[in-house]
């Protein structure tokens, strides 16, 4: 079945709003049973477990697209993040220090629904921003 560019476009945005509105029992809707995340089958329980540790960890996340592209199946995306996270943060100490970084993220749709994820988070950014408050 061929998927329309702004069509993918759209399914996307409802599926960034249901991660801002923290609709869990909705996700299915959006992520395939058989998700894989970063080469790792997840599975939609292991994702939606995954996105609910983010925000008991950052109880403020929350995902601002900055750039969207579509080449169906296929969506890239830039999630901006300005965000509190309570403690350790991709093996940083964060502690509750507002951070700004960006996610790159590529999602492959089968059947509507995301079934491939890859994910890129700019570790380095929220490294810089430490190391400057420290200085």
């Amino acid at each position: 079945m061929h998927v329309l560019k702004s069509d993918l476009c759209e399914l996307y945005r409802a599926y960034i709003a249901c991660l801002n509105a923290r609709d869990w029992p909705t996700l299915g809707r959006f992520v395939h049973e058989e998700v894989v995340h970063n080469g790792r089958r997840l599975r939609l329980s292991g994702y939606r477990d995954m996105l609910k540790r983010d925000v008991d960890d950052i109880p403020d996340l929350s995902f601002d697209v900055q750039m969207l592209l579509s080449d169906p199946p296929y969506i890239a995306s830039r999630i901006g993040f300005d965000c509190t996270p309570k403690g350790m943060f991709l093996g940083l100490p964060v502690d509750g220090r507002k951070v700004s970084f960006a996610e790159n993220v590529i999602y492959e749709f089968r059947d509507e629904r995301i079934v491939q994820v890859w994910s890129v988070i700019d570790k380095a950014a929220i490294e810089a921003q430490l190391f400057a408050r420290r200085n």
